[in-house]
């Protein structure tokens, strides 16, 4: 009998892998698809690279800055409009607060407002898509009067209206749900446009003769096979929810008591810092937005071949 298979039991457990093997296995299964796709779309990974450095210069700041200094308003008309400076990097305005303290204060209440905006009309719009797509009928005319409606009206007036109707102003959390319920159409259009081409597809109709319920096929066939469209879609709203929010807070109907970046050119085109020369009041800002904006837009870029069927490469 040979000793080897006598010394192991019948009831022990066969050898199991390694760890190593385990953490290789994910990385060629996992990680490497990522890595490839990044190498070969250049623009999402510096638009992550821009967005990424802008949170950076905010986590850093603050870390090592007191940001609280965004609010302080120095009574001393002699202490205002101080250009930059060892004491305040991006100066001061002419209530004396600390622009850079606004200016890390500011960049993520914006972005706040963005991510709230594309969230909840992403959300809403696609829930409506895949309803009105799928079951036709009353409820698919109904969301597309409605799409083709909102498209007609000019979002910034709704917005207006809705802002001076609610009692003491929007906040930061308010403005971007004020944005998000007239930035769900456009989602809500594509994305039905989409789901009605799918239902047709034959995986679809087997589940369907399968005896597979509608919300079951929504759920299990088509919405996975749409997730990197809507992905793609979040993205894009986002951006509109910024600018929109930015047209907004420019007009004097945002956020006072926060220090986002639409406030921050309010302030600036009321108290007129081009005339007074103050540049370094109006240029951060306008420096956030910009690589907010590029960022987003170089990860839309990024994005567009898992999104679209057409470019889409296996990985």
């Amino acid at each position: 009998m040979d000793t080897s298979q006598a010394s192991q039991s019948p009831t022990s457990p066969p050898p199991s892998r390694s760890k190593m093997d385990e953490l290789k296995q994910l990385y060629w299964e996992r990680i490497n698809p990522i890595i490839r796709y990044a190498r070969r779309n250049p623009p999402l990974i510096f638009g992550v690279l821009l967005l990424g450095g802008l949170m950076l210069f905010v986590g850093i700041g603050y870390l090592v800055y007191d940001t609280e200094q965004y609010r302080v308003l120095s009574a001393d008309p002699g202490d205002t409009r101080h250009p930059p400076s060892l004491q305040y990097p991006f100066g001061t305005d002419t209530a004396g607060r600390d622009l850079f303290a606004v200016a890390i204060r500011g960049t993520p209440l914006t972005l706040r407002i963005g991510l709230i905006a594309g969230f909840f009309a992403v959300s809403f719009g696609t829930v409506l898509a895949f309803i009105a797509a799928y079951y036709r009928g009353l409820v698919d005319g109904t969301v597309r009067v409605m799409a083709d409606v909102g498209m007609t009206v000019p979002p910034l007036l709704i917005l207006i209206l809705i802002a001076i109707n609610i009692e003491g102003g929007l906040s930061v959390d308010q403005m971007g749900l004020a944005v998000a319920t007239v930035a769900w159409v456009w989602p809500a259009r594509t994305i039905r446009a989409q789901v009605l081409i799918m239902r047709e597809q034959s995986y679809v109709e087997i589940s369907r003769l399968s005896g597979s319920s509608g919300i079951a096929i929504i759920f299990k066939e088509m919405m996975p096979n749409l997730i990197p469209y809507i992905t793609a879609s979040f993205v894009t709203s986002v951006a509109a929810g910024i600018l929109a929010s930015i047209g907004l807070e420019a007009l004097g109907l945002g956020p006072f008591d926060s220090p986002t970046l639409g406030m921050t050119i309010f302030w600036n085109i009321q108290q007129s810092s081009i005339i007074l020369g103050m540049w370094w009041w109006w240029l951060p800002p306008i420096v956030a937005i910009v690589i907010v904006f590029v960022g987003l837009f170089l990860i839309s870029s990024g994005l567009d071949e898992w999104s679209n069927p057409r470019l889409r490469q296996r990985v």
